[in-house]
């Protein structure tokens, strides 16, 4: 029979995340606020993000870029709550959008259009128009048909849209296949061989004007060397279309820095982008501006999801731990088996701890939120989600007509409302029976 596991007073400092989740009291704490008292407040699900972490995790790339003519552009499609979007903008930074829909966030959360770039492969005419009439600072182009269609599109605006192209440096980034974006399988950009070609094609179009070069290898890269062989062809590149005649006035080297979720242990940004910057130093190119287009590493281990445990299920395989939030909340762990440390909001010293499969109530055998998880739990018990900041919200659904969780903004001691609960009647707005 399990025994009752005390609950170490040393946890907190072993919790993956920002260091602004914490226990105090025997409460999980994000910054001043405890989170039992705000799924007490709110409810459960419910998503709460540390505005410090956010602040914290920018001001390591605004460090390692210190006297640099650089742009940070927050890749939104990690997190596009408007609430943390202002954050951001409020902060200095641009914005990595990939859709109209972005834009039209951007604009509604007061952010700089200058400083927005517009990436993706599939951008349509009327987002090629939006974004020229809001006047975006760069479209990265990702194939030879987009800059065709850009510059008929431009001409008709009586407007020179100005471009970069996303170029492909095969560079395999050592992550999980479906966020690995940079090899040559990938639908992103074009081809390293196909580039010169490609940007004397753009050079020629009279509604595009060439301004960089663009590259972006993956997501939750967690070791330094695929960046810095990236720079490498990269640079190789810039040196060739340069000779050729076409200038590039800035070099963007994309994001996908990843963040501890299971001691995983990438650089920190500050200590990546001396790295690159004495590469880029000593390649000749230090006087470039540059860009990135960070996401997961600004908002990922500044955010949890706060659930309530429903049921506790054992089984002669398996024993379930149920809980309120499911895969329409938190879709990674369906999507890429990732994996986000569960923890419990008030830890317990009196139950019994059982190895659970965590898992949520959407009826999909897919719906599981961890596996395997040692956990002293009862239901009505709290558990935090960690590491949840990114790709959770910017990527839930209203699958089994579940209405997505509210979101909250901590800010010391004060916890703002950014989203409310969405509900059955918010998800049927649009809809209507057919009249008989």
């Amino acid at each position: 029979m399990s025994q009752p596991t005390p609950f170490p007073a040393a946890a907190a400092t072993a919790l993956p995340g920002a260091p602004q989740l914490a226990y105090r009291q025997g409460r999980l704490h994000l910054e001043d606020a405890s989170l039992d008292a705000l799924a007490r407040e709110h409810g459960t699900p419910l998503f709460v993000y540390s505005k410090a972490a956010m602040l914290a995790a920018l001001a390591a790339y605004q460090l390692g870029f210190a006297g640099r003519d650089a742009q940070i552009c927050y890749a939104m499609k990690a997190n596009s709550a408007l609430g943390v979007l202002q954050v951001f903008a409020q902060a200095g930074c641009g914005f990595d959008i990939v859709s109209g829909g972005e834009l039209e966030r951007v604009l509604a959360a007061g952010g700089d259009v200058r400083k927005v770039i517009f990436s993706g492969v599939g951008k349509t005419r009327a987002e090629m128009r939006q974004a020229l009439s809001a006047g975006i600072g760069c479209f990265n182009v990702e194939s030879e048909g987009e800059l065709d269609v850009l510059s008929e599109v431009a001409l008709t605006m009586d407007q020179v849209a100005p471009v970069s192209i996303r170029v492909n440096p095969n560079v395999d980034p050592k992550t999980h296949p479906y966020i690995s974006t940079g090899l040559k399988g990938s639908k992103f950009g074009v081809a390293h061989e196909d580039a010169l070609r490609i940007y004397r094609h753009a050079a020629s179009l009279p509604g595009l004007k060439v301004t960089g070069i663009d590259c972006h290898i993956g997501s939750q890269i967690t070791e330094a060397t695929p960046y810095l062989d990236a720079m490498d062809r990269m640079l190789d590149l810039v040196g060739t279309i340069e000779t050729a005649g076409i200038s590039i006035d800035h070099i963007d080297f994309g994001g996908g820095l990843g963040i501890n979720y299971n001691q995983d242990a990438p650089p920190a940004a500050d200590a990546l982008w001396q790295m690159l910057l004495a590469k880029l130093d000593a390649r000749g190119y230090g006087g470039k501006k540059l860009m990135v287009e960070p996401g997961r590493s600004l908002i990922g281990n500044a955010g949890v999801c706060l659930t309530e445990v429903l049921y506790l299920k054992p089984g002669e395989q398996k024993n379930f731990c149920i809980i309120d939030a499911a895969m329409n909340d938190l879709p990674r762990p369906a999507m890429y088996q990732a994996f986000h440390a569960i923890v419990p909001v008030v830890p317990s010293t009196g139950t019994p701890q059982t190895t659970y499969d965590v898992v949520g109530p959407v009826c999909e055998s897919g719906d599981w939120i961890g596996r395997d998880r040692a956990l002293a739990v009862k239901a009505g018990d709290c558990l935090a989600v960690l590491s949840a900041g990114a790709y959770c919200m910017s990527m839930a659904s209203n699958y089994n007509t579940r209405g997505r969780a509210a979101e909250l903004l901590v800010d010391g001691t004060k916890a703002h409302v950014i989203r409310r609960r969405e509900t059955a009647a918010d998800q049927m707005r649009q809809e209507q029976l057919v009249s008989v």
